[in-house]
C-alpha cells in the first residue's frame, strides 16, 4: 500500500496594511477626513472694517477727470495724426498709438478709481478709502481735527463737485474727500467740525 502524502496547503502571503484613505468609507459621514483651514472673510480684511457703511462720492467726479484727460491727450493725438498724414512720416504713428493707448487706459481706469473712493462716519473717527491696486485707508479721529475746509476750483464747479480737506496735528492722518456735491460737502464740513469741537471739549 502506497502512502499518499498530501502536500501542505500554501500559507497565504502577508497582505499589506490598508492605506488610511481606504478606510474613509468606514467612517461616519460627519467625521473629518482631512485638515481644515479657516479662511478669512471679507469683513476681516484691513480695508473693509466690519459694520461700516461706505458713502460713495459723486459720479460726476469721473466725468470731470475723463474730460480733463481728453483735454490733455486729445490735442496731442490730433497733432500727431495731422503731422503723420501731412508729412507721410510713418514713425509718427507710433507716438500717436501710444497716446491713444494712454487715453483708452485712462478711460477704463478712471471710473474704477472713482468707484473705489468713499468715506464712512463712525462714532469716534472718520474713515476715508481710495485706490484699486494700491489701496489706502485713512482713519481720522475727530479729536485730532484742527480744521476742515471745502474747496472747488472753476473746473470742479463746472461739474458741480467740491472737495473736503481734513487737517490734523499729524500729516499722516490728514485726508481729503474729492467729488462731493456742494451741499454734501458743506454738511460734512459742519458735522466734522462740530464733532471735533465736542471731542476737544471733552478732553
Amino acid at each position: 500500500m502506497t502512502d499518499v502524502t498530501t502536500p501542505p496547503a500554501e500559507r497565504p502571503t502577508d497582505q499589506p496594511a490598508p492605506h488610511p484613505s481606504d478606510r474613509t468609507a468606514d467612517l461616519p459621514s460627519d467625521h473629518p477626513t482631512g485638515p481644515t483651514t479657516d479662511r478669512p472673510t471679507g469683513a476681516s480684511l484691513p480695508f473693509e472694517p466690519e459694520g461700516v457703511t461706505w458713502t460713495p462720492v459723486s459720479g460726476r467726479l469721473a466725468t470731470a477727470r475723463l474730460t480733463a484727460l481728453a483735454l490733455w491727450l486729445g490735442p496731442v493725438l490730433a497733432l500727431l495724426v495731422v503731422l503723420a498724414l501731412a508729412t507721410g512720416a510713418s514713425w509718427l504713428w507710433v507716438p500717436a498709438a501710444v497716446v491713444a493707448a494712454l487715453g483708452l487706459w485712462g478711460a477704463l481706469l478712471v471710473p474704477r478709481q472713482v468707484r473705489a473712493l468713499g468715506y464712512a462716519e463712525r462714532a469716534d473717527d472718520l474713515l476715508v478709502r481710495r485706490g484699486i491696486m494700491f489701496r489706502q485707508l485713512v482713519v481720522v479721529p475727530y479729536g485730532r481735527m484742527q480744521y476742515v475746509d471745502v474747496s472747488a476750483g472753476p473746473f470742479a464747479r463746472r461739474f458741480g463737485i467740491a472737495s473736503v480737506q481734513l487737517h490734523t496735528a499729524s500729516p499722516a492722518t490728514t485726508a481729503s474727500i474729492d467729488g462731493l456735491p456742494p451741499a454734501e460737502a458743506a454738511r460734512l464740513r459742519d458735522r466734522l467740525a462740530s464733532r471735533g469741537e465736542a471731542r476737544l471739549a471733552g478732553l
